[in-house]
């Protein structure tokens, strides 16, 4: 991306927030500042199709980054960002089909990141825009029909779909990607896509109780899903190319209230995943300029993970706002990660200031912790008892208008690549998310 049309973005990011901020003009406009979507309700009849059952999903998520301090030579900024299209469908209302939906959703990537654009990052573990990755093209990142059985204690769903959708599911709240959605996806990334990457699935999900459920899932392995280059891959429909399968299992708990000290709602989760993939039939997208021959070839992948989601407290009596604690553990096989665990929590509290009850305080921290029995680093970093990459982020988020959230960021990364002759840096970060 040309420093021009970094700047661009970057001035349009500005100009949004600018025109948000100021005086309520476009009261009557589309951009309302009390409507769920920028374009409005297209006179009433967006309310009426999805009370037909068609519901329509317009998004834009921007994100830039540019290295405050850094420690190491090279510095630098950068702009990425993700359209998203779709609409979900409710069948039992559209065709009579009972306990039934659907989605379609078309994502785009495009920009550059600043892992790429800053020397200083350039062996970063993870990127410091998260929406930026697994090719900057148009993908199919939804296509699957869902339904439910026995009174809805049976449900599944099939077609095409990120895995991280379903198991290992957790918020994207924070810039940096390391505090960013499910972590499994980040360790064994090679062959667990997440979205915006699709691939042919079946997940059956049985809820044992209104509060907890157990559910597996069988999603194909293929590189082409995961390494689309240009749309022609990103649409890829075929088999071809395929490896075999990932095969996750997953019980989740989400009371309404967890414990009597914590009457507030939770979400818990257990999950393991196998590959069928030999590892010497995966190309391995670790590429790293300290690291030698990481992978035992003749093993297949697999990963355990446990993650909480829990509200600890309300304001006023209102359970919209107070504080909230989520946290993952995930930890790799031996023989084909070159991780051998990622462990973060962060701290999220909405509505702290009564006139801003929609405003968001985030803080989070990271660590990256590589697998010293399968990498040989060239400098011996690991006889330095360096073999870990701390995260953190601190951000505010602006509710700016409900369709419209802004939030302003600050990312610390300590001992860069697990490597202490990249030292430390600081990045100045701006997350936008948009509805149209």
């Amino acid at each position: 991306m040309s420093q021009f049309t970094l700047k661009k973005h970057f001035k349009m990011t500005i100009f949004l927030s600018s025109v948000c901020l100021s005086s309520s003009i476009f009261a009557e406009s589309p951009f309302n500042q009390k409507s769920k979507w920028a374009l409005g309700d297209w006179e009433g009849n967006r309310t009426r199709l999805a009370d037909q059952g068609y519901e329509f999903t317009f998004g834009y998520t921007g994100q830039f980054a540019g290295t405050l301090h850094t420690e190491h030579k090279g510095n630098g900024s950068a702009y990425a960002d993700q359209w998203t299209i779709g609409t979900k469908l409710n069948l039992e209302k559209i065709l009579d089909w009972n306990d039934t939906e659907a989605e379609i959703k078309i994502t785009h990537r495009g920009g550059q990141s600043l892992n790429q654009e800053a020397d200083a990052l350039s062996q970063k573990f993870f990127q410091t825009q998260e929406v930026y990755g697994r090719g900057q093209t148009w993908r199919l990142t939804d296509f699957w029909i869902q339904k439910s059985f026995f009174d809805r204690h049976l449900d599944i769903k099939v077609g095409r779909y990120g895995i991280g959708g379903e198991f290992a599911r957790a918020d994207c709240l924070f810039q940096n990607l390391s505090l960013c959605g499910g972590q499994v996806s980040k360790g064994a990334g090679d062959q667990w896509y997440d979205a915006p990457v699709s691939q042919w699935a079946m997940r059956i999900r049985y809820n044992l109780h209104p509060e907890l459920y157990a559910q597996v899932g069988v999603f194909e392995q293929n590189p082409i899903n995961g390494n689309a280059t240009n749309t022609t891959d990103g649409f890829n429909l075929s088999t071809d190319g395929s490896k075999g399968a990932i095969i996750p299992i997953e019980v989740v708990w989400s009371p309404k209230k967890a414990f009597e000290q914590l009457p507030f709602p939770a979400e818990y989760r257990l999950g393991y995943f196998y590959s069928t993939v030999d590892a010497k039939n995966v190309k391995y997208d670790y590429a790293h300029p300290n690291w030698g021959q990481p992978l035992n070839d003749n093993y297949h992948k697999n990963s355990v993970w446990a993650s909480i989601k829990q509200q600890l407290t309300s304001k006023d009596g209102d359970n919209s706002r107070g504080l909230t604690v989520l946290g993952q553990a995930i930890f790799f096989d031996d023989e084909t990660s070159i991780y051998k665990d990622i462990q973060n929590m962060v701290f999220v509290y909405k509505g702290l200031f009564a006139n801003r009850p929609q405003d968001e305080l985030g803080g989070g921290v990271a660590r990256i912790h590589i697998n010293s029995d399968a990498q040989k680093f060239k400098d011996s970093a690991l006889t330095h008892g360096f073999n870990s990459e701390v995260n953190a982020e601190i951000y505010y988020g602006l509710k700016l208008r409900n369709w419209l959230m802004l939030k302003p960021n600050v990312q610390y990364i300590h001992n860069i690549g697990a490597n202490p002759s990249n030292k430390s840096a600081w990045v100045g970060g701006v997350k936008l998310n948009m509805d149209f």
